[in-house]
């Protein structure tokens, strides 16, 4: 029995030393290449610090990030992802504007009319003195002057939880109204801020089945996560993202879902997966055409309209993006990227090649002033003649090849759940550490003379 047991023994302890030194390695190779652990600590040593020297590449005009938290610091007793942030980076690349006074960031927009004065929709998770229930969340609008600082609070409501019900994005139709995209209640709606009155809603439950579509009904259905107020044949219409839905969907404020119009199907993970952020590019400008952050295909994409059908003209990839939540079309034909899990806001020419480049920790939504709204002013793809991306096979490491053989939820949840510097290889390590940990404790409890009892009445152990 003693050999099987030395065999056994240095089997199990091989596992343990080889994902061990896999974590190691891992956490290592990180923390030299500053890539996961701290992103680039320069960054996020001059946001905390106020240090106004350049810190990132030098780029026209300032380049505005939300995130959705900073996933390379927290406050401390909080972890990690405590703490989100709407930063700005200045022409030269150094800090133009920075808070982080509230608990979550999403979408940023210019101000028509300004320069440097953006609105933006937040997240406050408030506590049991504000909810009914332990925790709920104010969702809200705020206006801030990048140059001088000056805040203004436009629109709040508050919903119950949090998570499925923070709102994500907000679009401004004219000085007195919002369009809302409202994930608690799976609607949006146009809210009349002088007054507070609804003055229009659309709700999906008057289109989808909330038992044969989507997400959890009534915790996740939908997840609208993003929407904007566009014109289609001169009529008044909002384009909606139903990320549960995998959909794009158009709706008339007249007549309702313009269904004819729709792109993506309920599980068609070819066309877009768990999308975010749709920016629709007008006829005017060489649409109708709708650039997609893809989001669990790690992809940007961008859908023509031809012939009453969505065909796609245009996919960006690299080795590193992941998870990638907004893209928007610039004026000079460039495209601004923002991965969330790749912890970075990228600029992307009309070749494919990134021009410029910025490490934040997941950010959510990022934006160019001076350059439109969201993809306002930039042409379409087709337009433009944009060559589509992707790393050939030959050109993807070892690492990455097996990354791209495990399903997109799979790499996106590790992404999301362990510490920035652990990989499906870490993820991997730690399973197969804790499991030959528990195995090797098992066998040495079986093979030892150990009684665990109590006096009365029970009693039980092993010889």
């Amino acid at each position: 029995m003693a050999p099987r047991r030395r065999t056994v023994r240095t089997v199990l302890a091989a596992l343990v030393f080889l994902s061990a030194a896999v974590l190691v390695v891992g956490y290592v190779d990180a923390e030299r290449t500053s890539d996961k652990v701290t992103g680039d600590p320069s960054v996020e040593q001059a946001f905390q610090t106020g240090d106004r020297s350049p810190v990132v590449g030098s780029r026209p005009n300032v380049t505005v990030v939300a995130t959705d938290s900073n996933a390379f610091v927290g406050d401390e007793g909080d972890g990690p992802r405590a703490r989100a942030e709407l930063a700005a980076f200045a022409p030269d690349g150094s800090i133009y504007y920075y808070q982080d006074n509230h608990t979550r960031y999403w979408d940023v927009d210019p101000v028509s009319g300004t320069e440097s004065t953006v609105e933006f929709v937040y997240a406050d998770h408030l506590g049991e003195d504000v909810c009914d229930e332990t925790v709920c969340t104010r969702n809200g609008v705020e206006r801030v002057n990048l140059t001088t600082g000056e805040r203004t609070q436009v629109y709040s409501r508050v919903t119950p939880g949090k998570h499925s019900t923070r709102w994500h994005d907000v679009d401004r139709i004219d000085d007195h109204r919002l369009l809302v995209a409202d994930i608690d209640r799976d609607r949006v709606y146009v809210v009349n801020t002088t007054t507070e009155l609804i003055e229009w809603e659309w709700d999906a439950q008057s289109e989808f089945d909330v038992t044969e579509s989507g997400g959890p009904f009534p915790s996740d259905w939908t997840h609208l996560n993003d929407v904007e107020h566009v014109e289609i044949d001169g009529r008044d219409a909002a384009m909606v993202s139903l990320r549960n839905h995998d959909q794009v969907a158009f709706i008339d404020f007249e007549r309702g879902l313009m269904e004819e119009w729709t792109l993506g199907e309920d599980g068609d993970h070819e066309t877009i997966y768990e999308q975010h952020n749709p920016d629709f590019v007008p006829a005017e400008r060489g649409g109708p055409a709708v650039v997609v952050a893809d989001s669990e295909n790690g992809r940007v994409v961008e859908y023509q309209r031809e012939d009453g059908e969505w065909n796609r003209t245009w996919t960006w990839e690299d080795q590193r993006v992941q998870w990638p939540r907004d893209a928007d079309r610039l004026p000079n034909g460039h495209t601004l990227v923002t991965d969330s899990n790749g912890d970075r806001v990228f600029e992307v020419n009309q070749s494919g090649d990134i021009v410029w480049s910025a490490t934040v920790g997941f950010p959510y939504e990022s934006e160019r002033l001076g350059t439109g709204d969201e993809s306002a002013g930039g042409e379409s793809a087709a337009s433009l003649g944009l060559s589509s991306r992707a790393p050939s096979e030959e050109n993807r490491s070892a690492l990455t090849r097996a990354q791209a053989a495990l399903p997109p939820k799979v790499t996106n949840a590790i992404s999301y759940a362990f510490p920035r510097w652990v990989g499906a290889f870490e993820a991997f390590a730690v399973v197969l550490l804790v499991a030959s940990l528990l195995c090797w404790a098992v066998f040495e409890y079986r093979w030892t003379n150990v009684t665990v009892g109590v006096r009365s009445p029970l009693r039980f152990g092993r010889r």
